[in-house]
């Protein structure tokens, strides 16, 4: 087992029964299914203390270390309220001194305080992270005159540069909680501004939306730790007033000359390939991808072949590997060097100095951090003598990866690297293992003729079964986070593996290291070429349809599924057979969420978008509803196309005011409302133009959506929900249930199902944020007037709200 001792390590009496437990298990040797079930349950739970001492003898107690240590970061992320720091740090002190006086003792007591003092380092590790970026998150939307340094830029697929601005000044208006940085898209034409370049200009900025629904992606909580406090766009061309004096010292500078150095890089390749295969390129060597079109980023995604794009372990380990065989290869040409010198070492601490190279020119992302320090990890042990392709190695790469930035743990490139990565080790591990075991038979493919034949058949098969042990390991956290499996992902990845592995990334490390000398543009034209082979087959498969959607999961499905995936993974003896039934569990748990019923009213966080699903139909109160989170909602929830609204040719006539225009509406404008509010029909949305949406369910319920704020009032009169984000009051006199836009704020996007009931008693209230006060979500409690914070919400929706969680 790699990262252990050899398979004679193990004691051979770890099955034998003692002659007292042999009797008491074959006391009755007659009986049913069941009494014959209940005897080997019997049999396998004498065995586990057994197990568990060839595990320990393996060394897999180490494997468990990054387990707790993330868990623990994961549960104090999930919690609704920042717990006290200094209770957790006196724990761990405590559990750490407990755990260090039974160093030396066997069983519970030293297992359980080792991992108490795991579990909790996790969780401070967590505060930690959190105390250090601190990042300010702006509060609320707003225009504004904006001055900024520009620290990274990125050219999108239709020529559009999106630049992260570090916030010098606001203006017209000033705007209290600055943020720190912000992410801004440039539309207008202009010539693009360079790393350390100054930007003035004026910006619509708006905090990072939050979750669509409830369970869903928070991207206020990335963009957090991204140091990403709002997004938004300039109104027409930004002015560059150069290259700004930076006071930030030399690892600010030095960190901006190499996105310096990075898009120089990025340009350079675009401009020697040209259309997707040069942006393709480029996102393979330093992590632009927005320069790649849509319809191929579509293509990729469908295929299963996203994967690519990102500079991951897959990329850097085919660049390392390409280097370090290289290397190697071209120093044992030299005989008396390489019987004077260790070349393994050498092509190794070279493979390490090129990977360092190309994690600098990445751009620091986040899979690219993680892919180097696993590469490096590895390399490392090849210096050492040490196995490198180990289970232990996953696991201290993921020790750092969780110590140096734990928020990691919970996005979907963390996982869904560590789980492949560790899965295809496994895998390695388990057929190594079957070899030794089995002595090779002679083989009638070993006539030199079939050679080549068997060699094809080798690494076809090797591909395969590579391709589908990192397809399945990775299905648990593609459904938890993106609702959907790319079934044809095997075949895409058989048929773009090869054409990856031997042309594009040759090529592109070969241009790489001439580029210094001028000498690439051969290699990347070549690159480009396999490129455009790959994006053909993406495209190809694409087409066949094979994007299947599957929703939102159950709230217990990760934490189910990734347990038996860690079992069946990382353990060596039986107990990793305890895996199987709790992969089948979750897959229970995901039909269950399945069968559940739709909820009947979906509204937005900024309750501009609602939505009312009944049986198979969905109506909204857009004609057009915003792609960014309607295509959310219908992954999560299987949706189809929602229908339009219909016009109120009365309700245009009655409003009598410009848009904008602020008088107060004369009695016939607002009897005119209410009536048309009234008659709203069932199963879809009536509006009037820029006023307000009127929409009636099954049960007779009638939802009005207020644009206008002016018409809060007549809506609350006649409907049962007003969604009214302008409007200036909480509650509706006549006992409505009211959101305006401080409301939503707190609560964030809600699911409302009415169960078949007119009472709203009988709701049931699901908010994507109430209830909870973190770092990332201070913001939506922040009131800039005051300068004050304030959690609670209006006490009807707070009670509904918590009878429904509850």
């Amino acid at each position: 087992m790699s990262g252990g001792a050899s398979d004679s390590a193990g004691p051979r009496h770890l099955y034998e029964l003692s002659p007292a437990l042999e009797r008491r298990t074959l006391t009755h040797t007659q009986g049913g299914p069941l009494r014959r079930t209940m005897r080997r349950a019997g049999r396998l739970w004498c065995h586990v203390p057994s197990m568990l001492e060839e595990e320990g003898a393996y060394g897999h107690g180490f494997l468990l270390a990054s387990v707790l240590v993330g868990t623990g970061a994961v549960y104090w992320f999930v919690l609704s309220e920042d717990p006290a720091f200094w209770p957790f740090c006196l724990a761990f002190a405590a559990f750490f001194a407990f755990a260090f006086a039974t160093r030396h003792h066997v069983g519970r007591a030293r297992v359980l305080p080792l991992g108490a003092v795991l579990f909790l380092g996790g969780m401070m590790l967590a505060e930690l992270e959190t105390w250090r970026r601190g990042t300010v998150i702006l509060d609320t939307p707003v225009t504004t005159e904006l001055a900024g340094v520009v620290e990274r830029r990125e050219i999108d697929g239709e020529g559009r540069w999106r630049y992260v601005l570090r916030v010098e000044r606001t203006a017209d208006p000033k705007v209290r909680r600055v943020p720190q940085r912000v992410s801004l898209l440039a539309r207008a034409r202009h010539k693009p501004a360079e790393t350390g370049d100054r930007l003035v200009g004026r910006v619509r900025i708006s905090p990072p939306s939050g979750p669509a629904l409830p369970g869903l992606h928070d991207f206020a909580f990335s963009s957090y730790f991204d140091g990403v406090g709002a997004v938004g766009f300039f109104y027409g061309a930004p002015k560059n007033e150069g290259i700004s004096q930076s006071t930030d010292g030399w690892s600010a500078e030095l960190k901006s000359r190499l996105f310096d150095l990075r898009s120089t890089i990025a340009d350079h390749i675009r401009e020697t390939v040209p259309g997707d295969a040069g942006a393709f390129a480029a996102a393979i060597v330093t992590d632009e991808r927005r320069a790649i079109s849509e319809e191929t980023t579509e293509a990729l995604r469908l295929s299963g072949l996203a994967h690519i794009i990102a500079i991951s372990g897959l990329n850097m380990a085919l660049a390392a590997g390409i280097f370090f065989v290289g290397a190697r290869s071209l120093l044992s040409l030299f005989t008396g060097f390489a019987q004077a010198w260790p070349v393994k070492k050498l092509a190794a601490f070279g493979a390490l100095a090129m990977v360092t190279a190309y994690y600098l020119i990445s751009g620091f992302g986040v899979s690219a951090e993680r892919a180097y320090i696993m590469m490096a990890v590895m390399l490392v042990a090849v210096l050492f003598d040490r196995p490198s392709i180990s289970l232990r190695n996953v696991a201290l790469s993921a020790l750092i990866i969780i110590a140096l930035s734990p928020s990691e743990v919970l996005g979907p490139s963390f996982q869904m690297s560590f789980s492949a990565t560790a899965a295809l080790v496994a895998g390695y591990a388990f057929w190594t293992n079957r070899s030794r075991k089995h002595d090779p038979e002679p083989s009638p493919f070993r006539f030199p003729a079939l050679m080549p034949a068997l060699a094809f058949w080798k690494f076809t098969s090797g591909i395969l079964v590579t391709s589908l042990i990192g397809s399945v390991s990775t299905a648990i956290f593609s459904v938890e986070h993106f609702h959907r499996i790319a079934t044809y992902g095997l075949a895409a990845n058989l048929a773009a593996m090869p054409v990856i592995s031997f042309v594009v990334m040759p090529a592109g490390l070969a241009g790489m290291l001439l580029m210094p000398f001028g000498l690439d543009a051969p290699f990347l034209k070549l690159m480009g070429l396999g490129l455009d082979a790959v994006i053909a087959i993406a495209k190809h498969v694409a087409a066949w349809g094979g994007d299947v959607p599957v929703g939102r999961q159950h709230p217990w499905f990760m934490g189910v599924a990734t347990i038996g995936f860690l079992l069946l993974t990382l353990l060596r003896t039986r107990l990793r057979l305890l895996g199987i039934p709790l992969l089948a569990s979750a897959l229970a748990l995901s039909w269950q969420e399945r069968s559940k019923p739709l909820p009947d009213i979906l509204i937005s966080e900024d309750g501009t978008m609602v939505a009312l699903l009944a049986g198979d139909r969905v109506a909204t109160n857009r004609a057009r509803p915003p792609d960014f989170i309607y295509d959310q909602w219908r992954r999560a929830l299987l949706l189809g196309d929602p229908s339009k609204p219909e016009m109120s040719p009365s309700g245009e006539k009655s409003s009598g005011a410009k848009s904008g225009e602020r008088r107060e509406l004369k009695p016939a404008e607002m009897d005119a409302a209410r009536s048309g509010i009234r008659q709203a029909p069932e199963g879809r949305f009536i509006c009037s133009a820029r006023s307000w949406c009127a929409a009636r369910t099954a049960e007779g319920a009638i939802i009005a959506a207020v644009e206008d704020s002016r018409y809060a009032g007549p809506a609350c009169d006649v409907a049962d929900i007003v969604i009214a984000p302008r409007a200036r009051f909480d509650n509706c006199r006549s006992g409505a249930l009211m959101f305006n836009g401080e409301t939503l704020r707190k609560t964030g996007a809600l699911e409302i199902a009415l169960r078949g009931a007119t009472d709203m008693e009988f709701w049931q209230i699901h908010a994507a944020l109430a209830n909870r006060d973190r770092p990332w979500m201070q913001h939506r409690h922040y009131d800039w007037r005051s300068g004050t914070s304030d959690t609670t919400l209006p006490e009807p929706l707070q009670q509904m709200i918590n009878d429904s969680d509850g």
